[in-house]
């Protein structure tokens, strides 16, 4: 099964819990807080596979965890990191974020690792809070959490080569004559329902990757009959062999059917209106119109292009027409795909400098979030004083006693950060 789209939801490991800990040897009284850090969440990392060619194993399994980092614990020892989760992927997938369409990563590089979401940082532990004036600080710091996401895999195959036309013009019977690929043929609409990829093999080493890109027909670009599925396959190919049955056998025009590709073409994207063509004229074994025939030849001459007269039924010019594009193919650089980046340094790590948080009321309730303030809301112990006065001491530095006065907060009203919940005493 071919399945070029999977919805799936990753989570970045959390970072551990900063350790509480006191050096406690013989014949030293007093040693000092010695609590060590938690170790960093692990990452979600995908990685091209070359031996895959489809998101099927993503249609069965939707979540995937990295591991929780350790939490710290006593002799400054830094907790374990979380191992990192690998995804294994085609090449050629896109990964994009769902809530915001935009792309977190372009795999399309073997024996690389695409960091989708990183593990989120461990806590400090007691020793990095002592000071002159604190010297047993009785409080550490919570790991921060990993960023869950839920992300669409998109495959696009990466072929030199696209065969595009409307459905019945001969495409998939041209990929099984020139390679060992074995599509579905038959004479109906729409035989060819997934995009199908072979290796043309031209020998003395030339070869390239040729698709059958199905699903063209007028109106594709808005999502009409199948297109809109299957257009995105064509954005990396180099050049295209455009498909026409000149044989009228069906009453079609050949130069109307044409145009009208190259509008859908170009409506989808722009750059595919500038993408080369060499046109193959196919089923000239059985023309019923020779006049609508030679016009398209002329016709497409006069434009500019180069014609090859084919029929991929008994072979004829096929051998001559892959020769030329191989030859066209030399000439032209890989097609590069751009688009806005989701910037992942931004939204996968919890930023601790980070000033910004927000407020909102509801039925008495005043609810606080925010990267930073969650972060020190999860480290606070009230039966520490000093941890309290910490605390206390970052929300007025950072002016969320402020926002909560201005927002009309009083005395005893209830306040949420995360899974904290304390009553407002200014």
């Amino acid at each position: 099964m071919f399945t070029d789209k999977a919805k799936i939801l990753i989570k970045a490991g959390n970072g551990g819990n900063g350790s509480i800990s006191f050096r406690r040897e013989k014949y030293i009284a007093a040693g000092g807080p010695d609590g060590g850090d938690g170790g960093k969440g692990g990452s979600v990392i995908m990685r091209a596979e070359a031996g895959m060619s489809t998101l099927a194993d993503y249609r069965y399994k939707r979540k995937y965890f990295a591991q929780n980092g350790g939490d710290g614990s006593g002799k400054h020892c830094t907790g374990r990191k979380g191992d990192d989760i690998i995804l294994e992927v085609p090449v050629g997938t896109l990964v994009r974020d769902v809530e915001s369409g935009k792309l977190i990563a372009d795999i399309s590089e073997l024996d690389k690792d695409y960091v989708i979401i990183k593990g989120g940082n461990g806590g400090w532990g007691n020793s990095h809070f002592s000071t002159s004036t604190r010297q047993a600080p009785n409080f550490a710091k919570n790991g921060q959490k990993g960023i869950e996401r839920e992300v669409m895999l998109e495959l696009k195959m990466i072929a030199d080569i696209g065969l595009v036309g409307f459905p019945n013009v001969g495409k998939s019977t041209l990929l099984a004559a020139t390679t060992k690929a074995e599509p579905k043929i038959a004479n109906y609409h729409f035989t060819t329902l997934v995009p199908n990829l072979g290796v043309v093999d031209l020998g003395e080493g030339m070869s390239f990757v040729l698709a059958d890109i199905p699903g063209i027909i007028e109106g594709a670009s808005e999502g009409v009959g199948l297109g809109y599925e299957f257009l995105r396959h064509i954005e990396r190919t180099r050049l295209l062999i455009h498909v026409v049955d000149v044989s009228s056998i069906e009453g079609r025009n050949p130069t109307e059917d044409f145009d009208i590709i190259n509008a859908e073409l170009s409506r989808y994207d722009l750059e595919l209106e500038n993408r080369p063509q060499i046109i193959a004229a196919n089923k000239t074994d059985i023309i019923q119109d020779e006049a609508a025939y030679n016009e398209f030849i002329a016709e497409m001459k006069n434009r500019g292009y180069t014609v090859f007269e084919i029929s991929a039924a008994t072979g004829k010019g096929v051998r001559e027409l892959m020769k030329a594009a191989y030859a066209e193919l030399s000439k032209l650089p890989p097609v590069k795909v751009f688009e806005q980046e989701l910037n992942l340094e931004e939204t996968a790590e919890i930023d601790l400098t980070d000033k910004g948080f927000e407020i909102s009321k509801e039925n008495g309730v005043y609810t606080i979030t925010g990267s930073w303030i969650e972060a020190v809301g999860g480290s606070v112990n009230f039966s520490d004083e000093e941890s309290l006065q910490y605390f206390q001491r970052a929300l007025r530095t950072r002016g969320v006693i402020d926002a909560l006065l201005e927002a009309g907060i009083k005395e005893g009203d209830a306040v949420v950060i995360g899974d904290l919940e304390f009553d407002f005493v200014l």
